[in-house]
């Protein structure tokens, strides 16, 4: 009992203190004259989301109530609110250009079964099987028999493993597979020690750096690819990706080691993987060997196949499935609440899209007006920032195509730091750094569903990792560029 009343009290002062200032702050962004945001022709339902996006931020941030729980009340919010069924009074009797664009209910209610929460899916079963017949032990010591036993370099070795992976597969389907091989290790260390910290945030980091590394690690990195060779005939080629980020990538993947160690320090000096009970090889095994076998060669060639990694995850939900591996108790143990919370980021990466706030938003700065270098760090800063709370992929489809314009339109004043190269590349490589949150990206969601992980901890480590990433990267890009 005296350990659950500063808990207690700890809630207690979140929900009497910060509660009630994020209401007030939700409430004014909400009421305040659209004219007080400073941007033209901002419409009612984009103010709403603006009001929205802060809540939903400040809640998920401070941690007033569970992540997942803030998640489903922002979706309740704008299903009621800006959605084209939210109540009619909410419509308003206005005029409809300054009501602005209602989002499509059915849209809002589909973030539950985006492809991605699928991918999600299909690594929880997955994770699940391989438990069950022992496969995660045997392929956990495989992978990590190159960096020993101590407790460090385990740790080394899960950033190295992963961050590798991602370069090459989905960033989403390298740290489902790694939250397989996690598990085992984890039972190895005191549940009171902060090295299972370290190893779970281990994940995230690795997966969203090493998607840097190749033009087609991460989706930003093929749309930039794309633009600057198809847009911009600049001629851009893998190898010349490749040669200059991969060492940028393991660079970044030893400092976070470093951080990690720093901030998480092992209570146990040593890491020793067992298989318990001596499992006996049934065909149980070998179908779970197979379908885990051919699910990870499909992820890896997804160029290849052209099979969306999404799609993939759905095999071994049906394989298993089917053949009994997975009954309906085992389906007990997926983290429906870790589905549910992702569900509210895509939600409000919806809004912000849909609405047109976060268009209007990147269009309302005056690139212009600013001298080029300038333009080319608040160009990653923005990459960055909405990154944190819409899919990467969806930040760098919004603004490479603007960037691409500016970078047209300012023509040779840009040539003396790498010319629009610096512009896109720079912009594409801030939105990987994006890893404040839970939501801010699915490797990092993965992580949270350990329950190892707190937002604090996450934001913690993801701001310290963003700032380091944001400087090295562009002292690269300026100093060396392309």
């Amino acid at each position: 009992m005296t350990q659950q009343v500063p808990k207690e009290r700890k809630f207690s002062r979140k929900l009497t203190i910060a509660l009630p200032i994020v209401l007030v702050i939700t409430l004014f962004l909400w009421l305040v004259p659209t004219s007080f945001f400073g941007i033209d022709g901002l419409t009612v339902t984009e103010q709403r989301t603006i009001a929205i996006f802060v809540f939903a931020a400040l809640m998920w941030m401070f941690e007033i109530i569970p992540t997942w729980t803030t998640s489903v009340l922002i979706i309740v919010i704008m299903l009621l609110t800006i959605s084209d069924s939210s109540f009619s009074f909410m419509k308003g009797s206005g005029i409809p250009a300054e009501m602005g664009t209602f989002v499509s209910y059915k849209s809002i209610l589909a973030t539950f079964a985006d492809p991605v929460i699928m991918l999600f899916l299909g690594g929880f079963i997955l994770a699940i099987a391989a438990t069950k017949v022992g496969m995660d032990v045997q392929l956990a010591r495989v992978l990590l028999k190159p960096f020993g036993k101590k407790s460090e370099f385990v740790l080394l070795g899960f950033l190295l493993v992963i961050g590798i992976f991602s370069m090459f597969m989905s960033n989403t389907a390298t740290a489902a597979m790694m939250l397989t091989f996690l598990a085992p290790v984890l039972k190895t260390l005191p549940p009171d020690g902060k090295g299972r910290i370290a190893l779970a945030l281990a994940i995230p980091i690795a997966a969203n750096l090493g998607g840097i590394g190749t033009p087609i690690g991460t989706p930003p990195n093929a749309i930039a690819f794309q633009y600057l060779n198809d847009s911009l005939h600049l001629d851009v080629g893998f190898g010349d990706w490749s040669l200059r980020m991969i060492p940028y990538v393991l660079v970044m993947l030893f400092i976070a080691w470093l951080v990690l160690m720093k901030l998480f320090p092992f209570k146990q000096k040593t890491i020793e993987l067992k298989i318990e009970g001596g499992r006996e090889k049934t065909w149980q095994t070998y179908v779970v060997w197979i379908t885990f076998a051919i699910t990870i060669l499909l992820w890896m060639s997804e160029s290849l196949t052209k099979l969306n990694s999404n799609v993939v995850a759905m095999i071994p939900v049906g394989v298993f499935c089917v053949t009994g591996i997975i009954t309906k108790d085992d389906l007990k143990e997926i983290n429906w609440s870790v589905l549910w919370m992702v569900a509210g980021g895509f939600a409000l990466g919806l809004a912000l899209t849909a609405t047109g706030l976060a268009e209007h938003l990147v269009t309302s700065i005056p690139f212009g007006e600013w001298l080029p270098i300038i333009v080319i760090l608040v160009s990653g800063f923005l990459g960055y920032f909405i990154s944190n709370f819409i899919s990467n992929t969806a930040a760098a489809s919004l603004i490479v195509p603007i960037l691409c314009a500016v970078g047209v339109g300012m023509g040779e004043t840009l040539d003396p730091l790498g010319g629009s190269k610096t512009l896109l590349i720079g912009a594409v490589l801030c939105t990987s750094l994006a890893m404040l949150f839970p939501i801010s990206t699915p490797p990092n969601a993965l992580a949270h569903s350990t329950g190892l992980v707190t937002t604090k901890d996450m934001t913690k480590v993801g701001l310290i990792i963003g700032v380091i990433g944001f400087v090295l990267g562009y002292a690269m890009l300026f100093l060396i560029g392309f």
